[in-house]
């Protein structure tokens, strides 16, 4: 199967998950998040904005402003097909982008580099045991990740973490996936 197949297929047997099993299982695998080393150890963590059908990180945001951590959450220059980081203090600062997404907005925050990210929860549609995922298909998350060093944890359905994603050589694997089922540790 290739990249366009396997997104097709993965968005719907994501929209086989309805709204209490969405929330039940988005849960899980924040408690899960929330017992993890590299989360309780991270002062800057970098999240995305969830849109159905990603696991919430919403109550994953509030968490973190709980307990003192710095979120940032990226902002994508269509033009550049780049990503940067901007402080989220309030869920006030964001706005809707293209496709409905939510992204922060510029004159209200303030960019963070992405050097200082010491935990980056990298959004996707698949994943395989090692590591390697299928984005959305725009690329940024895949440029962002060539020169970053923090520690990378992938949220996901136990449904999304599957065999047979084609790998390319630009491609780098996350250091862990969480699902509402296991933690997959990717580099043991």
């Amino acid at each position: 199967m290739n990249k366009k197949q396997l997104r097709q297929v993965m968005k719907h047997n994501l929209s086989l998950i309805d709204k209490p099993q969405y929330e039940h299982l988005s849960y899980q695998i924040a408690q899960a998040l929330f017992q993890d080393p590299d989360w309780q150890n991270a002062k800057i963590v970098g999240v995305t904005i969830s849109n159905p059908p990603e696991v919430d990180t919403y109550q994953i945001i509030r968490k973190a402003w709980e307990h003192g951590k710095t979120v940032v959450a990226p902002k994508c220059n269509p033009l550049t097909k780049e990503l940067q980081f901007r402080k989220l203090e309030t869920f006030s600062e964001l706005e809707s982008v293209f496709y409905g997404l939510y992204e922060p907005k510029e004159d209200s925050t303030v960019e963070i580099p992405g050097d200082e990210i010491e935990l980056l929860l990298v959004p996707g549609l698949s994943f395989n045991r090692q590591g390697y995922r299928l984005g959305f298909g725009g690329g940024y998350y895949d440029r962002f990740l060539q020169n970053y060093h923090g520690v990378t944890i992938s949220l996901a359905f136990a449904v999304q973490v599957i065999e047979g994603i084609p790998v390319e050589t630009h491609d780098f694997p996350v250091s862990k996936i969480i699902t509402n089922d296991e933690v997959i540790r990717t580099h043991e």
